[in-house]
């Protein structure tokens, strides 16, 4: 696209719909799709002071003649930010509804763009679609956050025909969740700059509301994220959970998973206790275990990053935990998936791709049952099978006791990330529960994250 620069703008200031053209074209190619007038629709405002461009906070100012700007520099800075995700279209994460989720009141909810952006998207009506697909819709209502066009790819699932959930990919949450940390940091800024001018002058002279939107440009007024060094390593869930401040301290930091999204939860073993590390709300989403029951764990596609992309910060991340370290093994749930997706690959059986190609795909989905617990591994028993066979199968593929599985697990460890493993063993087991029992309420369900 052609850059349409604005003569005479030393500052390096252009008009909205100027910026709006040159955002819409620097982001033709983004794997996220954008919205046109990003920064002139809805619920973009250019009188608050700013306007949010993917993960950025652009500050605006009234230039000569009365017309809102932004900084050029800014608007392409946002681009290139929002160019560079990777988005992978199939790795989706629920956005709600959730049961029991607490109703913010309305003020809340208004203080900015992308304040609880989650329960924005679910409350706007949604016109009946079938499940699995996009869902678009017309009209007069807001049709981005931060200029992402979410319409595009919010993806509707339907169960029994009454509960409708909403989806987005993964890549788009942990943005939009950085949008919100970003502006809500800036917001904060700005009223504590305001609160700290001091009154010189009466209150109807001195509201004016271009002038104090100049002093909360974004220059200096977010405080950056902090990396996880392991500050919390050790101690108890049920203790920091009720500590005045934590989660003031938690929201400090960057996701110890990502390592680029702001943390919004402290991930804890439910098993043992222990406090992993803060972690952000997709990363947390994607290291619960797919529940079908108590004892029941559909292995679904996203355990592919776990054990396979990206399975040394997984590891790793377990293994903060001192009672999975000190027992060099996973939590139960996750030792099952484990097992079914790595130690029994080679028994799932594949089919000839339906589309007359000489691949062959694998056959249904994983399913793994347990009974018993880790504490009894004598009768602790893991059954593997396989549900939505194309021809019609529903098989057992195998059994594995928990002694069996736990030995393949710790060789496959040493193999796969071997500092994780040097670090782990039985010398440690000091002052760990010697049986399974639960610490506290599970609070990283549907709508019960503590933070």
């Amino acid at each position: 696209m052609p850059e349409r620069v604005v003569p005479g703008r030393a500052s390096g200031l252009i008009p909205l719909d100027v910026a709006d053209a040159l955002w819409a074209g620097l982001t033709t190619d983004s794997p996220v799709p954008t919205a046109s007038a990003a920064l002139t629709r809805s619920p973009a405002n250019a009188q608050v002071g700013y306007v949010l461009l993917g993960g950025r906070v652009v500050a605006t100012v009234k230039a000569s003649g009365g017309r809102w700007s932004v900084a050029e520099m800014e608007v392409r800075r946002a681009a290139a930010e929002l160019n560079a995700v990777e988005m992978d279209c199939e790795d989706l994460v629920r956005i709600g509804p959730f049961r029991g989720s607490p109703e913010k009141p309305k003020k809340e909810c208004d203080e900015g763009t992308l304040t609880h952006w989650r329960r924005r998207i679910t409350r706007e009506p949604q016109e009946p679609a079938e499940p699995e697909r996009p869902v678009r819709r017309d009209g007069g209502r807001p049709s981005h956050l931060a200029g992402i066009d979410w319409q595009r790819i919010l993806v509707e699932r339907t169960r029994d025909r009454t509960a409708r959930t909403w989806w987005l990919p993964r890549a788009v949450v942990r943005l939009l969740d950085a949008a919100e940390h970003t502006e809500t940091q800036w917001l904060h800024a700005a009223r504590t700059r305001r609160e700290s001018t001091p009154v010189t002058e009466p209150h109807h002279r001195r509201a004016r509301p271009a002038d104090s939107r100049r002093t909360t440009g974004p220059d200096g007024s977010t405080a950056p994220l902090r990396p996880y060094n392991g500050e919390m390593d050790g101690h108890l869930y049920s203790v920091l959970s009720r500590r005045p401040g934590t989660s003031r301290k938690v929201a400090g930091w960057t996701c110890a998973v990502c390592r680029t999204s702001p943390a919004a939860v402290l991930d804890h073993c439910h098993e043992h206790g222990y406090v992993r590390a803060p972690v952000c709300q997709s990363c947390n989403t994607q290291e619960r275990p797919d529940h079908l029951y108590r004892n029941d764990i559909r292995v679904a596609n996203h355990y592919t990053r776990l054990f396979d992309t990206h399975a040394a910060d997984w590891l790793r991340h377990w293994h903060r935990c001192p009672g999975c370290r000190a027992r060099t093994t996973l939590p139960l749930p996750h030792l099952a998936a484990w097992t079914a997706h790595v130690a029994c690959r080679s028994l799932r059986p594949t089919h000839r791709d339906a589309r007359g190609s000489r691949a062959r795909k694998p056959c249904g989905v994983l399913r793994v049952s347990w009974t018993g617990s880790q504490n009894a591994p004598g009768s602790c028993l893991l059954t593997v099978a396989v549900d939505f066979c194309p021809s019609g199968e529903h098989r057992v593929l195998t059994q594995v006791s928990y002694r069996e599985a736990a030995k393949r697990f710790g060789a496959w460890l040493a193999e796969t990330a071997p500092a994780v493993a040097a670090a782990a063993g039985p010398d440690r087991l000091d002052g760990l529960p010697a049986r399974f029992r639960p610490v506290i309420a599970d609070t990283d369900g549907e709508g019960l994250a503590l933070f």
